[in-house]
């Protein structure tokens, strides 16, 4: 066992305000935070397995609502810290920062290198249990209210609750996320369950036990094969031009590279990269490296084995990607993330590690797989042969966007520095027209669609081009679409969603983040793409002023959000609410409210749409969007159990 106590600990800052901004740590403090409180703890337990010291991690869904985790690593250190003079286990659970991926040799590879998991967890709990096994002995430590220490220490030392084998050490963390913080404290089986089979593919040979005291069910999590099982659980409904997953491997100084692919008859492309394990979505050198390795061997094929001519140019890159799904996964000692999401690999080894690794060993494989070389190079002519045939077309479509009076339905901002400009995308002239009164006149455009646009799901970009309300958008972000697409041209930092708060909208919004995500990525990917929040209710109450002597009712207004604030609200004995009025469309509202709780830049709330998971956001945009209806219909029928009727 290598040297791991409480030296390796480097403390790097207190824990702060994490119960007052729990967003700012977790994302939100609905039902996608609450999940992330159990990826944060499994997050160490993986690190353990990355690290070589855990094969075997048990997640428990307990009957009393709590998350149990439990893994046969190393065990967290109990020994004091020795700057901190607690048992070092009080340190990583209690103060945000703290942890041995910042110490040097403790963890080579590591997903979690923030270090504020354990602790954040902690303190949005209302109860945590950590136990500990090492050295034969059985530690306990209790937290209450946010990560307040419960168990009294002997002598500056946890006390010893039982004994175990030397060799069974390891882990146990529980906790119960804090009602006062999160708007649901109920666990999804079925996300977890989800999750836990992806980081089984990402993480060959770890078992992952998943018990559900609710229906006394148990489920296992073992690939023995990794991401080539990942890609054929991708493509399990696909029609596939070759049966099993390519699977590549190998090292390159530091970095461990993984990459298996495998190509479907259809035309687009699904590359999903990993880094240390974490879905770097925005992807990255990583993946640079294997489409310039990819595009580069595969045109050195086609012209050996002629079926490009002496004449012909080379296939262009995504050619020969289309109908690629493929898992990229490195493991990086010092991994750098960049992008307003954090979530794009900036290292420029990793491009020259998976350039050289892919280069090498697949032209191996496929120096011995000549017919699955020609079935790929094959669909990658089809591929040329299509977009040639489809440029001119596609060519003048785009051309007539330079003609589109896009002035007819923008309202356009004054200013011309894009920094500092923002859309507004309003459903109908109605809200369009209220929006346009109350906006600031110099940074904030307006763009009214009529009706709903085209979902983009399956089709083509000739057919994408020719709907009005589309075109309409393109002209007025001026970045282009397709090949054509140049983020550096967009005229606006924030391109804004702003619907009502009822069915027609939640389908117009579902309808523009299907063609963002499908046409023009990037603008996710760089952060570009917000929904605006209008408030659900304004409240009018009477309350009493604080610290004043025959204190008199005040009369109040405030706006609220959602349900869950709202219930807030009410259990609050200071406030008698007189009247509540729920807002479903823009329209309720004048320009003065408007400005005030949705446009103003000081008070407004926006939601930056991101993509934390690419796997899961192509497999429910194909979903909901397809023309396929039994998964759809079965997705509605799982997911109703959670659904909140608003009538």
């Amino acid at each position: 066992m290598s040297e791991y106590t409480g030296k390796e600990i480097v403390v790097l800052e207190g824990l702060e305000a994490v119960r007052k901004r729990p967003g700012m740590y977790i994302g939100s403090t609905g039902t996608r935070g609450l999940h992330h409180l159990i990826w944060e703890i499994l997050d160490n337990s993986i690190d353990e397995h990355l690290a070589g010291f855990c094969n075997e991690i048990t997640i428990t869904l307990q009957k009393d609502g709590g998350i149990c985790v439990e893994d046969n690593g190393r065990g967290v250190p109990v020994d004091p810290h020795p700057t901190k003079k607690i048992p070092t286990v009080r340190v990583v659970y209690t103060i945000l920062h703290a942890g041995g991926k910042f110490g040097n040799g403790v963890y080579k590879v590591s997903g979690g290198l923030h270090g504020v998991g354990s602790s954040v967890v902690n303190a949005l709990s209302s109860k945590m249990i950590v136990e500990v096994r090492r050295d034969g002995q059985i530690y306990r430590d209790e937290y209450a209210n946010g990560g307040k220490p419960v168990t009294a220490l002997v002598k500056g030392l946890l006390p010893v609750v039982g004994k175990c084998a030397k060799s069974a050490t390891g882990t146990k963390v529980t906790f119960y996320p804090d009602d006062e913080i999160f708007e649901t404290t109920v666990f999804k089986a079925d996300v977890i369950q989800k999750k836990l089979k992806e980081i089984a593919f990402l993480n060959k040979n770890l078992k992952l036990t998943f018990k559900n005291e609710m229906d006394a069910e148990e489920t296992v999590y073992l690939e023995k094969h990794g991401i080539q099982s990942f890609v054929s659980y991708i493509n399990r409904e696909a029609s596939v031009l070759h049966s099993d997953p390519i699977y590549i491997e190998g090292k390159s100084g530091d970095i461990e590279v993984e990459i298996a692919f495998q190509y479907t008859n259809n035309f687009s492309e699904q590359i999903n990269p990993y880094c240390n394990r974490i879905n770097v979505v925005d992807g990255g050198t990583l993946v640079t490296g294997f489409k310039m390795a990819l595009t580069r061997v595969m045109n050195q094929y086609a012209r050996e084995l002629g079926i490009l001519k002496d004449k012909d140019e080379n296939f262009d890159g995504k050619d020969i990607r289309n109908g690629i799904v493929a898992i990229i996964s490195i493991k990086h000692p010092d991994p750098q993330f960049e992008g307003q999401t954090k979530t794009k690999l900036g290292n420029t080894d990793a491009k020259t590690a998976v350039d050289e690794v892919f280069s090498t060993e697949v032209q191996r494989y496929l120096d011995k797989n000549v017919d699955i070389l020609r079935n790929i190079l094959e669909h990658s002519l089809k591929s040329y042969n299509a977009r040639k045939a489809s440029d001119k077309a596609r060519t003048a479509v785009l051309k007539q966007l330079n003609d589109i009076d896009a002035k007819s339905k923008l309202a356009a901002c004054t200013s011309k520095k894009p920094e500092e400009c923002e859309v507004y995308i309003v459903e109908g002239d109605s809200a369009g027209g209220t929006v346009k009164t109350a906006r600031n006149r110099k940074t904030q455009a307006v763009l009214p669609l009529r009706g709903k646009i085209l979902n983009v799901e399956k089709a083509s970009l000739e057919k994408i081009l020719q709907n009005n309300e589309i075109k309409s958008m393109i002209a007025s972000f001026g970045c282009g679409i397709g090949d054509e697409f140049d983020i550096s041209k967009l005229r606006y930092d924030k391109i804004i969603i702003l619907t009502d708060a009822d069915v027609d909208g939640a389908h117009i919004s579902t309808l523009l983040l299907t063609f963002f995500y499908r046409f023009m990525p990037e603008l996710i990917y760089e952060g570009k793409i917000y929904r605006g929040l209008p408030p659900l209710y304004k409240v009018d109450y009477e309350r009493l002023p604080a610290g004043k002597k025959n204190r008199k009712k005040e009369k109040c207004s405030e706006y609220i959000f959602n349900d869950f604030e709202l219930e807030k609200f009410r259990k609050n004995k200071e406030n008698k609410i007189i009247s509540i009025q729920r807002y479903k469309g823009l329209g309720e509202m004048d320009a003065e409210q408007l400005w005030e709780t949705t446009l103003d830049p000081e008070s407004r709330i926006l939601a930056q749409i991101s993509i934390s998971d690419t796997v899961e956001a192509d497999d429910i945009t194909t979903t909901l969007m397809s023309t396929n209806v039994l998964p759809r219909r079965q997705f509605i029928m799982e997911e109703a159990k959670y659904a909140t009727l608003d009538i």
